[in-house]
């Protein structure tokens, strides 16, 4: 019988619960030290037995739960970043890896998935709105609330220069065919109603 000690796998790894066991000793949150023994080249020189900790990247991250935005299986991912939330302080990513309580991939992630981090991290990453004006060579930033006037004017403008109201047969349609609208794997059914009320209003 192993000591107690020691980290413990849980044969049922399969089980909601086995995953969070495993994954929080993994991260070195519930398991304690176990003795490592040093050996040398003969059993005359043997060190001394010595418990200690081995240093985990996420030991004093905080986990925050998110969705892959990868594709639309939905797959629940943990982020665990650095910093005290402090004002002036960024938090720094430092580790992305499923969710085990998710019931979607139960802590599994595609290979995609697995390069969270580096999107995240990425130094090209575009981080605010842009903008390439008509007869540009090169794309502007912007304001945030100038992105929205002007997103929604250029989609009321298409609506009222293609908006059908009947088809050939007489039929109510109401439809815009000069613009086409892209969900994503995070909208809830309750946002993609509203996104076909306000594309068919």
């Amino acid at each position: 019988m192993l000591p107690v000690s020691w980290p413990i796998r849980v044969m049922a790894s399969d089980t909601l619960y086995a995953r969070r066991l495993d994954r929080r000793v993994k991260a070195g949150k519930s398991a304690r030290a176990h003795p490592r023994t040093t050996g040398g080249s003969s059993m005359r020189r043997r060190s001394k037995a010595r418990a200690e900790t081995r240093a985990f990247k996420i030991a004093r991250t905080t986990e925050t739960r998110s969705i892959c935005p990868y594709c639309a299986v939905s797959c629940g991912v943990i982020i665990h970043t650095l910093g005290d939330k402090a004002k002036n302080v960024t938090a720094s990513v430092v580790h992305v890896e499923g969710d085990p309580d998710a019931p979607i991939n139960r802590g599994t992630l595609c290979p995609k998935g697995s390069t969270l981090k580096d999107d995240i991290t990425n130094p090209n990453r575009v981080l605010r709105p842009k903008v390439r004006r008509p007869g540009s060579d090169h794309w502007e930033d912007i304001s945030w609330d100038d992105a929205m006037k002007g997103i929604a004017r250029h989609i009321k403008d298409t609506r009222d220069r293609t908006f059908v109201a009947k088809n050939a047969r007489g039929e109510v349609v109401n439809r815009a065919p000069g613009i086409a609208w892209i969900g994503g794997c995070t909208d809830t059914n309750e946002f993609n109603y509203l996104q076909w009320k306000a594309i068919s209003a």
